[in-house]
């Protein structure tokens, strides 16, 4: 998956590691999570695979630059084009097995849990309002339709979350 993030960012033009990692945090972010631990092994198997090429850059010797190739583009529009599949939600495994837990130990989970959640509605929320001004100033905003979408998406689904965190929070345990 990461491989076709990375391929759909340099749709935009080249990248370094570190700025590829900066627009990946910016962007999909909220519900991608990206460790330049994980960005730079990923650059070489998409390098190996001739999908970009890797330019070292003449005013720094540990920089490079990353370019998307032809070849890289078509890859990532049969992946773009292919079925959306359903997310993997670990955190609802963990949350399944707490009748094993103490009750104080749930409570501080699902607390420390719904902080992250409101967290990331802040931060959504945020982006949301830039994102709506900087809309306003271009000349075909529709053609951002499915990223404010997704925006909404993540707004939408933290907050249904955080509900549903206080629900479980709020039921007498047994």
């Amino acid at each position: 998956m990461l491989e076709y993030v990375i391929l759909g960012m340099l749709i935009e033009g080249p990248m370094s590691g570190y700025d590829l990692k900066k627009t990946i945090d910016s962007t999909v972010g909220f519900f991608y999570k990206v460790s330049f631990g994980s960005l730079y092994p990923a650059l070489k198997r998409l390098a190996a695979k001739e999908w970009v090429t890797v330019t070292e850059m003449e005013d720094s010797k540990n920089k490079k630059l990353y370019t998307l190739l032809p070849v890289g583009k078509e890859a990532f529009l049969i992946w773009l084009a292919g079925p959306l599949e359903l997310s993997r939600n670990d955190h609802l495994s963990k949350i399944f097995f707490f009748d094993y837990l103490d009750e104080e130990t749930r409570q501080r989970r699902l607390t420390e849990y719904q902080s992250k959640l409101e967290g990331q509605i802040t931060q959504i929320t945020a982006v949301q309002q830039i994102v709506s001004g900087e809309l306003q100033n271009m000349p075909n905003p529709e053609n951002y339709h499915y990223r404010v979408s997704v925006l909404t998406y993540g707004l939408e689904f933290y907050n249904m979350e955080k509900r549903w965190v206080q629900a479980i929070q709020e039921r007498n345990d047994h």
